[in-house]
């Protein structure tokens, strides 16, 4: 823990590990998140009417308040990655170490460490991506800082824009693809744009220059270095992937793209934006953090446009990746956030794509066949069903029926193949006797006395609610409540 930061003097700091962990065990955390929350609100009015100076102050009572410090803390300790070190190989997981970590929270004299290199293979590529891992301490002040930036982010961001915001998912991007692209007269040419290494190439000085924070503090997150094999290495450009800040940095660099296209495309004779899906050039954007599709009525716009893209990525530091980016049209179909878009007659189908699926049968396949092969059928059928939920909640809103019934059917000959292993020496019926049963008016389910596999077949495919996309989640919060309890009943169904 870095106690080199603390504003508290020496001779003060607590001791008593036990009255530390008291304190941190006795906080409120309704009331914390509601005071995090109400200061977050003003920030994002504040924003909202242009008072830039009134923000300003309130992002300074945000990072100093000892709710948001509490909160911060929490969210490290609580994510994915608490169990993740950085080049201290500290971590944060009683009680007292996290009341501690609380009270040594400061900007005061705070220099920041260098971040933990590590590579992780990407998805479907045999490429890897570089990932940067802070401290604890870097780790919480990234997220008391980010507490107090994404109230601005979220009111000055574009409205269609996806990822990494809150109340916003892959989902609501598919949703607003569909509602561009299913009418008869929507445009037919797509433009596929994917940046290169955008997180490690945005421009420092232009990050230092647009993003409303603490420029000293945020210095210290952009230059802190790497340390990979035992060097360390400067950082010149970019946020690493990794920090809890980064993917904030990453949309704000990207906002404004909307309004570039506006004003070319959809500027009235009056000055005015008018959008309206008879327009000629039928020119649309949807993004995804850094994944974006453009769609418009010839592929000479579709070129124009990439041009477009290519000269505002510049001035940040950031450019197109040329094999990744293509111009398709509607009827031959593209691939976007792990679906399928395609129109056939007219009528525009979304399913899973092929890559999708591939990777759910290689991941259910390792499962089963590798680390499986010792497991018990408990232990089997509660790990492929982690795995199932997860991919048919991604999918079931889409045309996925047939995925579905495929993906059941490749999953039954992987499990006969389990216990084949299991018992090479009995007969087919023998080992579908002892592994699939009647359960709950059901034949033929793999299962045992606690728990049952998940049938592909019987997921039901719902249609996910369309998200008003000029709604914030700071300042439209009754909204996104009432959205949020509608979309977890419809998980649960």
């Amino acid at each position: 823990m870095n106690f080199s930061n603390s504003m508290t003097d020496k001779t003060e700091n607590l001791k008593d590990t036990k009255l530390m962990s008291n304190q941190w065990d006795s906080i409120d955390w309704s009331k914390v998140e509601h005071d995090v929350n109400r200061l977050q609100t003003r920030i994002a009015k504040a924003t909202a009417n242009e008072d830039f100076n009134k923000a300003k102050r309130l992002q300074y009572l945000l990072t100093h308040s000892f709710f948001a410090k509490a909160y911060a803390v929490r969210k490290v300790t609580t994510n994915k990655g608490k169990n993740t070190s950085g080049i201290d190989k500290r971590l944060w997981s009683t009680s007292a170490s996290k009341m501690k970590a609380v009270l040594s929270l400061t900007d005061k004299h705070y220099r920041a460490k260098p971040l933990k290199r590590v590579y992780i293979a990407k998805k479907g590529k045999n490429k890897k991506r570089p990932l940067g891992i802070p401290t604890m301490y870097d780790r919480a002040m990234q997220t008391l800082y980010a507490l107090a930036l994404e109230p601005i982010a979220e009111t000055k961001a574009d409205t269609i824009s996806f990822g990494f915001r809150r109340g916003r998912s892959a989902k609501d991007a598919c949703e607003q693809i569909f509602c561009v692209l299913a009418r008869k007269c929507s445009p037919t040419w797509i433009l596929e744009g994917d940046i290169k290494g955008c997180f490690d190439n945005i421009n420092h000085d232009w990050l230092q220059s647009n993003i409303p924070m603490d420029k000293r503090i945020m210095k210290q997150f952009l230059k802190s270095g790497f340390i990979y094999e035992g060097k360390l290495f400067p950082t010149e450009t970019g946020s690493p992937q990794g920090g809890a800040i980064s993917s904030l940095y990453a949309n704000m660099t990207l906002d404004g793209l909307e309004k570039v296209i506006q004003d070319k495309y959809h500027r009235n004779s009056k000055g005015n934006i008018e959008n309206h899906y008879r327009a000629k050039t039928k020119v649309n954007l949807v993004r995804y953090a850094d994944d974006f599709i453009i769609t418009a009525n010839s592929r000479e716009t579709a070129e124009e446009l990439k041009l477009i893209v290519s000269t505002f990525l510049e001035s940040r530091g950031l450019m197109l990746s040329e094999e990744k980016t293509t111009i398709s049209h509607i009827d031959e179909g593209f691939d976007f956030l792990g679906w399928t878009f395609r129109k056939f007659k007219g009528k525009l189908i979304v399913k899973p794509s092929k890559s999708s699926i591939k990777s759910l049968i290689k991941k259910c396949s390792s499962i089963i066949l590798k680390e499986g092969k010792a497991s018990t059928q408990s232990d089997l059928i509660r790990r492929l069903n982690q795995v199932i939920r997860g991919w048919t909640n991604y999918h079931k809103h889409v045309v996925a029926s047939q995925a579905f019934s495929y993906a059941n059917n490749t999953l039954y000959h992987l499990l006969h193949l389990w216990a084949k292993h299991r018992h090479p020496n009995k007969n087919k019926w023998w080992r579908l006797n002892r592994y699939w049963h009647a359960k709950n008016g059901k034949l033929w389910v793999f299962c045992d006395d606690d728990y049952a596999l998940i049938n592909l077949r019987r997921i039901k495919i719902v249609r996910h609610p369309k998200l008003q996309i000029t709604k914030t989640p700071f300042l439209d919060s009754v909204y996104f409540i009432k959205r949020k309890m509608k979309l977890r009943t419809l998980v649960a169904a």
